[in-house]
């Protein structure tokens, strides 16, 4: 037994020896977030790295090269959050944003202050890079510094203001809309004039509010880093972005800043349980596909929407599962299956699934893509109103309002997308061309890790913007001097034409006494 046990380390020694070792922070207590994240990690490991991960969702099964660090106090600064997901549905826009940033604040604390975490700080681990989900916790960048290794941003999600900043991408107001609106790149007057407007809102709370609170988060926890809060969160070697552009639309990016949107889509599928194979094959006029996600509880729904669903799906034709979290649903109809978990990508698969009823995330709306499948929006916070939006104004989905939601909206919705052609005909498009792409988006991005790795950080991918604050990008302070100057010129220059012309004119007109004394 102890010669197999040196057998396989040095087995493992010699399948990492020429590896890179990375360090991993996913901050995030949302399941789907963490499976972006474990899927580049199991995509380093596999490409014969060594990995060590700091989350709330350790491996089960060990893995050689992946090495967890469990952070169980991030957990508790979520639940609150959690819990009120549904209620934040009535909050305006403005509020679900600083909601965002208080989120953040918490998340950020309670990850610094986890006795596991603490330990890697104080430990003398060496990492070749460290890879940080960009999750409202800019503070956590510093770990860079502190472990003297590039940085590179790993985000989950879109592309929001304070990710795009860390490598200085362009986000053009006039057709980029904030992730947060629904609206796509070709924007009415009206709607360019409430981007730019929030856009604004934003740059103002993040500059006075969310930058200053993380800024003193970093001063706390790294009191012996070099660099200023402002410059080390400007210095990202890279970021990786869960995007692609025919999951969206077309917009400009900086070069260190990648799309690898649905990597965590290995192309692999497994049997269904059998009670949900029997169930969806037996389906006369095919079956519809209804979760929230990870986050979103359908248990926590208000009672009154569980009536209103409930009588939408008892109408249908077809066969429906839905992700609901309790085993007992009262007045549960007999084409209904529940359960508390699906293999969601196993099941948007199947042949007989013709729509998904989806919260509007980032990776359903992906997934969806990839197998072809429309689908109907109930979006509640966050990106989700715009992917849901993109998918009603591109034409493979349709978003309904949760707010009004009623049995039947819900119903039209469903029998308007499984019986015109055109709704899965886009999305099949959309699909193809999403799959047609010269390497796999893991791939693409262990490739740019390793890249900017072995480049020590590739600073020659770095845009003289990464440097430059809002108003010397935007060339505010060049503008002021111009306008200034038009002003002056405004003002100045026919007050000194008056001038002139009074004094050749009056002086005709009017003589010196002097003068009119010698002629008498």
């Amino acid at each position: 037994m102890r010669i197999l046990s040196l057998f396989v380390a040095l087995i493992f020694s010699l399948c990492f020896c020429d590896g890179y070792k990375f360090l991993m922070v996913l901050n995030s207590p949302g399941r789907s977030h963490f499976n972006v994240g474990h899927a580049l990690a199991k995509g380093l490991v596999q490409a014969g790295h060594e990995i060590t991960v700091v989350s709330v969702f350790p491996l089960k099964k060990p893995m050689p090269g992946y090495h967890d660090i469990n952070v169980p106090n991030v957990i508790g600064a979520m639940r609150g959050d959690l819990a009120a997901l549904w209620q934040s549905i009535q909050k305006p826009l403005t509020q679900k944003l600083i909601d965002h940033y208080h989120m953040g604040f918490r998340l950020t604390r309670a990850l610094f202050v986890d006795p596991n975490f603490q330990d890697l700080l104080k430990s003398n681990r060496t990492f070749d890079a460290v890879i940080c989900e960009t999750f409202y916790n800019d503070a956590h960048y510093g770990l860079a510094e502190h472990f003297q290794a590039p940085l590179i941003g790993l985000s989950t999600g879109g592309g929001l203001t304070f990710i795009t900043d860390m490598v200085g991408s362009p986000a053009p107001a006039s057709f980029v809309p904030h992730i947060m609106l629904p609206f796509n790149d070709h924007m009415s007057l009206y709607e360019r004039l409430v981007n730019v407007a929030f856009l604004a809102y934003e740059r103002l709370l993040l500059d006075y509010y969310y930058l200053p609170g993380q800024e003193a988060l970093y001063k706390e926890f790294f009191p012996e880093n070099k660099h200023c809060f402002y410059e080390m969160r400007r210095n990202a070697s890279l970021v990786l972005i869960n995007q692609h552009v025919s999951l969206s639309f077309p917009r400009p990016y900086a070069p260190n800043l990648i799309e690898v949107g649905g990597m965590h889509i290995d192309g692999k599928l497994s049997p269904l349980p059998a009670k949900i194979e029997k169930f969806l094959n037996e389906s006369e006029h095919g079956a519809i596909y209804f979760s929230m996600g990870s986050n979103l509880k359908s248990k926590d729904l208000p009672p009154e929407k569980v009536q209103e669903i409930l009588k939408a799906f008892r109408g249908l034709k077809q066969r429906v599962l839905w992700k609901f979290e309790l085993e007992d649903l009262p007045n549960k109809p007999d084409n209904l299956f529940i359960s508390d978990w699906f293999p969601q990508t196993d099941i948007l698969a199947h042949p007989k699934v013709l729509a998904f009823v989806t919260h509007g995330g980032m990776l359903s709306t992906t997934e969806s893509i990839y197998h072809g499948k429309p689908v109907i929006g109930l979006p509640i916070f966050s990106d989700q109103f715009f992917n849901m939006a993109h998918a009603e104004q591109t034409g493979y989905g349709i978003m309904l309002n949760f707010k009004s939601l009623n049995a039947a909206d819900l119903k039209a919705a469903i029998e308007r997308i499984t019986s015109v052609p055109s709704y899965t005909e886009v999305i099949r498009g959309m699909s193809s061309r999403y799959r047609d792409q010269q390497q796999t988006p893991l791939k693409n991005a262990v490739y740019w890790v390793e890249h900017v790795t072995r480049h020590q950080g590739a600073a020659y991918l770095q845009s003289a913007a990464q440097r430059l604050n809002w108003w010397q990008y935007h060339n505010v302070d060049v503008l002021l001097i111009i306008f200034g100057v038009v002003i002056l010129l405004l003002v100045a220059l026919p007050l000194a034409i008056w001038r002139l012309l009074r004094g050749v004119f009056g002086g005709g007109k009017t003589q010196p006494q002097g003068e009119k004394r010698k002629r008498n």
